[in-house]
């Protein structure tokens, strides 16, 4: 290190010991089951307990339902179709971050402000080596929730601000080996939770409503893996309360993106792109339910505005920093979503915006390509053919060949079973919301607006 490097480093860490701390924490496949989002079938209490000491947003959306997307849009502030990571890491399509973005992200920003950076579990960006983090802990799984405060409390009880990211399993699907083709939910692990919920026809979702034994058993677990998420939640804020620090530290928590069943995971739909997003922030936040509309591309905005850290670059997202402070602040009017790959194939590329009431959804290679109906072992899909009502099916149908445009009016139909596009009555909605999304696309250099493929 030569001497001007010393010196800005010295007084950047001098600068930052008046910074508050950072404690992110995400979900895999979380969607809107926690009691503060009305969900009566299991309880939440520690989950329940941060919703109520900060912001709950009643509106939150991934930018991508399939978890590298999403999680690389949370790292560095853009949509997917602008940073890179168009699907899965481990899709052998080699998707990764645009080398101009790879010290552009969240660990590597703070890393310049003087925080200490951390991750415990999952990363699933690439390239992984790209990310500056000064401690590194990827147990075998995060499942195992009572092993991962302790190894939080230790990095969070260290000296200078920090930035630590906690990667929760649940409730993500597991296989028991790689090369099995069944995926299931764990009902317990290492005895959590102690009470699990038993399989019936009151555990199944409403944006399928396919009952039979295994689709009771399949949400039955998947709730359960929430509750055992739920405790390990609360062991790692009880953590950060031990360290004496919880008073100066940001805490955010969301879902990756939603419940890994078809018409969740890997869609546009409600089910796929919905997930819980919290936000403690001592001092800035004041305690409420808000009704704006945010999206997990304003998470890097908002972790460097709290850390006093300019962008490097124009950024999709925006701080919820005014927000979360005045409830009455102006915000947006629309919130934006999009897909391209999961795996390697098939490339399904959909736009999808909504405002308070509408939701438009632009299948962009409607009748040239289908995109997949299986997703983590879910046999939902051919199942319904004879296992669901009638408007469960023909949204099973949609689900499977959708058309160019597909419009859902969500104070009604907010499982969007019945496509209103193209119908008169609906036009003005419509057209309002292409009007606004292709509004959207422009400003955010969507590609495909000007070729088929990325």
């Amino acid at each position: 290190m030569n001497r001007r490097q010393f010196l800005f480093s010295a007084t950047a860490a001098a600068a930052a010991q008046n910074k508050p701390n950072v404690l992110f924490i995400t979900a895999d496949d979380l969607g809107l089951y926690l009691g503060c989002y009305g969900e009566k079938r299991i309880q939440t209490p520690h989950m329940d307990r941060l919703a109520g000491q900060g912001v709950r947003f009643e509106v939150a959306y991934v930018a991508q339902a399939s978890c590298s997307p999403s999680r690389s849009a949370m790292f560095t502030g853009l949509m997917p179709h602008a940073n890179g990571q168009y699907g899965l890491t481990n899709s052998n399509a080699g998707f990764q971050l645009h080398e101009r973005f790879r010290q552009a992200t969240i660990p590597n920003l703070l890393k310049t402000a003087g925080y200490r950076t951390g991750i415990i579990g999952k990363l699933h960006v690439d390239p992984e080596r790209s990310f500056q983090f000064d401690f590194r802990q990827t147990p075998n799984t995060t499942r195992q929730v009572r092993t991962v405060a302790p190894q939080a409390e230790r990095f969070m009880a260290g000296d200078g601000p920090f930035f630590l990211m906690v990667n929760f399993t649940d409730p993500h699907a597991q296989r028991d080996n790689p090369q099995s083709a069944r995926w299931h939910f764990p009902a317990t692990v290492d005895g959590d939770p102690a009470r699990p919920v038993s399989p019936s026809k009151e555990t199944l979702f409403d944006w399928q409503q396919v009952d039979n034994a295994e689709q009771r058993e399949r949400t039955a677990n998947y709730l359960n893996c929430v509750a055992r998420l739920d405790t390990g939640v609360g062991l790692l804020l009880d953590a950060l309360e031990r360290t004496g620090k919880a008073a100066n530290t940001l805490v955010i928590f969301v879902g990756d993106h939603g419940a890994p069943f078809a018409r969740g995971k890997t869609t546009v739909y409600e089910s796929g792109l919905r997930v819980p997003f919290l936000v403690r922030w001592p001092g800035v936040a004041k305690p409420h339910t808000s009704e704006k509309m945010v999206s997990t591309v304003d998470i890097l905005p908002t972790i460097l505005d709290a850390a006093g850290v300019v962008p490097p670059h124009a950024l999709h997202g925006e701080s919820v920093r005014g927000i979360v402070a005045n409830p009455k602040a102006r915000w947006r009017e629309y919130l934006a979503a999009e897909f391209h790959y999961h795996g390697a194939t098939p490339f399904y590329p959909r736009r999808a915006i909504r405002d308070g009431r509408y939701k438009l959804i632009h299948n962009l290679l409607a009748g040239e390509a289908k995109p997949s109906t299986a997703i983590d072992g879910d046999t939902a899909f051919p199942e319904s053919k004879s296992g669901a009502p009638a408007a469960a099916r023909k949204a099973f149908e949609t689900f499977a060949d959708p058309p160019e445009f597909e419009l859902y009016d969500l104070r009604t139909d907010p499982v969007e079973f019945h496509n209103l596009a193209g119908t008169p009555k609906h036009r003005g909605a419509e057209n309002k919301l292409k009007t606004a999304l292709l509004a959207w696309r422009k400003a955010t250099n969507d590609p495909l607006l000007t070729q088929k493929r990325l």
